[in-house]
């Protein structure tokens, strides 16, 4: 079952701009300018969607001198889909259940 902490994880994977920066980052770690040269997004906006992921527990930082990288963290994103896939499990198996109107 999905949990209120779910769904401020979930809200944060809602943004586009969110979604596009996960997805960047399932493939390499980056850090700011190169998420604002692959998102078009301004670099005071992207800071603050990175931020949202961060207290979300999406991703992780690592400072590198005047830089600082981003991390996805694939166990966040792990434990979300297993959610998911419980909830579909329970859907399917209740599928012919039905409660009768009064």
């Amino acid at each position: 079952m999905l949990t209120s902490v779910d769904t401020e994880l979930l809200k944060a994977l809602a943004d586009p701009l969110r979604l596009q920066i996960v997805n960047l980052l399932a493939r390499e770690t980056l850090c700011t300018t190169h998420l604002v040269e692959e998102t078009g997004a301004r670099q005071t906006n992207l800071s603050n969607h990175l931020k949202v992921l961060r207290e979300a527990g999406v991703v992780e930082t690592e400072p590198c001198g005047r830089f600082t990288y981003y991390r996805l963290r694939p166990d966040v994103i792990e434990q979300l889909a297993g959610q998911f896939a419980g909830l579909a499990a329970t859907a399917r198996a209740h599928a012919d259940s039905k409660r009768s109107c009064p």
